[in-house]
């Protein structure tokens, strides 16, 4: 008892019951080790601070709280920390702020108080509560004042356990994370896929339904969120999964099933002869280079000048037809004879007004999130409705070349106009696309089909 209160182990501060238990707690540790043959009382410091870094969570400390425990034990010589012995380092409060990246004193004793309330430092104050060491005559320290570290090396095996039990949640919250994305990404395509082969259209409600859901369950996947949440949500998408995957299987025969697969292994070829056509060689470069030359004129503006002009010529054209557009409800093998015209098969192609598009399809340009002001919005929202109408990718891309972009964006919302009267949208894109790669097609009719109905 009279060694206790000559060195003073309470410290200045005032007395405490955690800090008589802190003491206690030291002293049966070390008995421990004497009976222990696995426990040493030793550790690597900086393995020890790794640890207790992905184990803070436990504890309850800060980043800050571990950079002061860091350059508390950068001022002990040795890696190894060995708690059979007292361990203490004297550094003043300007060293100690230094090795601290500059941290003020109040925001230092703050977290030195709760190193010490968690149990990795005990004090040891000196009478006039300075930190210092007193030598021997042969100039080996004697005693020394300041903390005591050798609570930190005998916590180390809690630490290394909590540390690994940090890293298995951590494991797991990123295999759960990583399964709600997979999920996520996996139900997006297969109902997109479901509007694409015109199942959504045959079944909406259902389609629909299943979008709300996944709209619900969607949003970001938070790295810190908490592992049930994580588990919870997963278990929901498992569940929509299974359910959107029978409903898919389900709208499926086996000629549709052949069918697709006939159209993506034709996209591909065709992706594939349309590069080696590009390719072009440059003897003045060492490797080979694609060249894009095709020019885009679909997208010119019409002025206010030609504007009329262009319509008084195409109502002259008209009359030049051998059939009228028919009446709404006939198929569209008939309804798409009213667009072949007399002439050379090989006329140039037709360039269409954005204004003209605008008066003549009011419900297509109720899909331009942004409004119809050029034709970049246009050709946003005949991407949209493409899936809406049934329309596969391939059909939409073949559209293109032939008609042009501004001609299939126009034909595009033509569909729209009338797609409470045609059955197939699919299917009649396909035969205008045929018609106008045969030079058989002309925009203006379906236009003023539509204004005069």
């Amino acid at each position: 008892m009279t060694d206790r209160i000559a060195t003073t182990p309470f410290g200045g501060g005032p007395f405490s019951t955690a800090l008589f238990k802190a003491h206690e707690k030291l002293d049966a540790d070390r008995a421990a080790l004497k009976t222990s043959g696995n426990r040493t009382g030793k550790t690597d410091k900086w393995q020890f601070l790794r640890a207790l870094t992905e184990a803070r969570d436990v504890y309850a400390l800060s980043d800050r709280a571990i950079t002061v425990l860091e350059a508390l034990l950068s001022f002990h010589p040795e890696k190894e920390l060995d708690g059979s012995e007292d361990i203490i380092v004297f550094p003043s409060n300007a060293e100690l702020s230094l090795r601290t990246r500059g941290m003020s004193a109040p925001t230092l004793r703050r977290h030195i108080a709760t190193l010490v309330k968690t149990g990795f430092l005990l004090r040891k104050d000196s009478a006039n509560g300075k930190r210092f060491a007193r030598k021997g005559p042969g100039g080996e320290v004697a005693d020394a004042f300041g903390f005591n570290l050798a609570p930190a090396a005998l916590m180390a095996p809690e630490v290394f356990e909590h540390a690994e039990a940090a890293r298995a949640h951590a494991a797991e919250v990123r295999k759960v994370r990583a399964e709600i994305t997979l999920h996520l990404r996996d139900i997006s395509k297969m109902i997109e896929a479901a509007f694409e082969d015109g199942q959504g259209a045959r079944s909406p409600a259902l389609w629909l339904g299943f979008t709300e859901e996944l709209k619900a369950l969607s949003g970001r996947v938070p790295r810190n969120g908490a592992l049930g949440d994580h588990k919870q949500r997963c278990d929901a998408l498992v569940r929509l999964r299974a359910r959107v995957e029978s409903a898919f299987l389900a709208g499926m025969d086996e000629a549709d099933l052949q069918e697709r697969d006939c159209e993506e292994a034709s996209s591909q070829t065709g992706d594939i002869l349309q590069l080696e056509t590009r390719m072009s060689g440059n003897d003045a470069l060492n490797e080979r280079h694609i060249q894009n030359s095709n020019k885009d004129d679909s997208f010119e503006y019409y002025s206010e000048k030609n504007e009329a002009g262009d319509r008084l010529a195409d109502i002259r054209q008209r009359q030049d037809l051998d059939h009228s557009v028919p009446e709404a409800g006939q198929g569209y093998h008939q309804d798409t004879e009213a667009h072949e015209i007399r002439g050379s098969a090989n006329a140039a192609p037709e360039q269409a007004s954005l204004g003209d598009l605008k008066r003549a399809c009011p419900s297509f340009a109720e899909y331009a999130l942004e409004g119809l002001g050029n034709w970049s919005d246009a050709r946003k929202a005949a991407e949209l409705v493409r899936p809406m109408l049934g329309i596969s990718k391939d059909a939409w891309m073949r559209a293109q070349q032939n008609m042009g972009p501004a001609g299939a964006i126009v034909t595009m919302a033509y569909l729209v106009e009338r797609a409470d009267e045609i059955k197939s949208a699919g299917g009649y894109l396909r035969v205008l696309s045929e018609k106008a790669e045969a030079g058989k097609f002309r925009l203006r009719p379906m236009l003023d089909s539509l204004m005069n109905r």
